[in-house]
């Protein structure tokens, strides 16, 4: 099926198309939580009933060794680049966001890759949790320097609540929980959550992405009056980093399949556990410019863009 066919990419096409006309359609809020958390929930058993059968290997090892370096490399790289367009504060909220991960789009590429009939690894799901939270990390002590350089006592952030709040963030938990039932349960477990993860899956996707493009087109005035070079930035980066991954993949020898989900999720940009924290964390940052860019303008570019791209090229480079 081609993705421009695909009923949920679709949808997001009738969200966008809804919120650039300012149609009064609107999913409320505490749906669109119960669907976020639903696919979390989902994609955890996916993954770890995937586990189940084929055990820990050294692809599996590979691949979260080649998520943790992307999700260190990939912010600091993002920071020193940024640092010349931008202040550092901005700087340092943005290269979280573009650092960090979207489960959506993970969670769409993993249904394009499924209608593709290409196999991936369980433990990806796992790779998404473990590339969440060192962003925000750096993020904080970044911030912390650029406090201390100024003088002062602002440089004494509480680094330690940080840190404690980016690892036991909730959706975070719900994954790992998520999979490790999957894991426990195995075969036994798949046949019995089946209706939940399998028969459902793709009609609530489709819902939780229409509500995707009325929040996509709803921040696009965000990036309006904004600095080109970061324009560009939200534009270029996520092809930049999805070619590291890929070249990443390559060295490694992973499946395709593992390839084209490491690609997206070095890629993505979070646009909702990194800016939940970042608000907090370093409220010196612009929250209309890194939310904006990450939800106006990379969410769309990966969804309907990079996710068929970049399962090509994996299939190209990594058949």
């Amino acid at each position: 099926m081609s993705p421009f066919l695909d009923p949920a990419i679709l949808f997001f096409g009738v969200g966008l198309f809804a919120g650039l006309v300012r149609s009064n359609l609107e999913i409320p809020q505490p749906v669109s939580r119960f669907l976020s958390l639903y696919l979390l929930m989902a994609l955890g058993l996916k993954g770890g009933f995937a586990l189940a059968k084929s055990g820990l290997t050294a692809d599996v090892g590979a691949g979260l060794a080649a998520a943790v370096l992307l999700a260190v490399v990939v912010p600091l790289a993002g920071y020193a680049i940024l640092r010349r367009f931008v202040g550092g504060f901005d700087a340092a909220a943005l290269a979280a966001t573009y650092g960090s991960v979207s489960a959506v789009t993970f969670i769409t590429a993993t249904q394009h890759l499924e209608n593709a009939g290409v196999p991936f690894g369980g433990h990806m799901a796992a790779a998404m949790a473990l590339m969440e939270s060192p962003a925000i990390i750096l993020a904080v002590v970044l911030t912390n320097r650029l406090r201390c350089s100024s003088g002062g006592d602002a440089c004494a952030t509480g680094l330690g609540h940080i840190l404690r709040e980016s690892f036991t963030e909730g959706t975070q938990l719900l994954l790992l929980g998520a999979m490790l039932v999957g894991m426990v349960s195995g075969q036994v477990g798949q046949l019995a959550m089946d209706p939940f993860t399998g028969q459902l899956f793709k009609g609530l996707l489709a819902f939780f992405l229409l509500d995707m493009g009325l929040q996509a087109a709803r921040n696009l005035p965000g990036v309006r009056g904004k600095s080109p070079a970061v324009v560009v930035y939200a534009l270029l980066a996520p092809l930049v980093h999805a070619g590291v991954a890929l070249a990443l993949a390559i060295a490694l020898g992973l499946p395709r399949g593992d390839g084209a989900l490491l690609m997206v999720l070095a890629a993505s940009a979070s646009y909702i556990a990194v800016p939940a924290v970042l608000r907090h964390a370093v409220p010196e940052a612009n929250p209309s410019l890194y939310f904006g860019l990450s939800l106006g303008v990379t969410f769309p570019l990966n969804l309907l863009v990079g996710i068929p791209l970049y399962a090509h090229l994996a299939s190209r480079f990594l058949g």
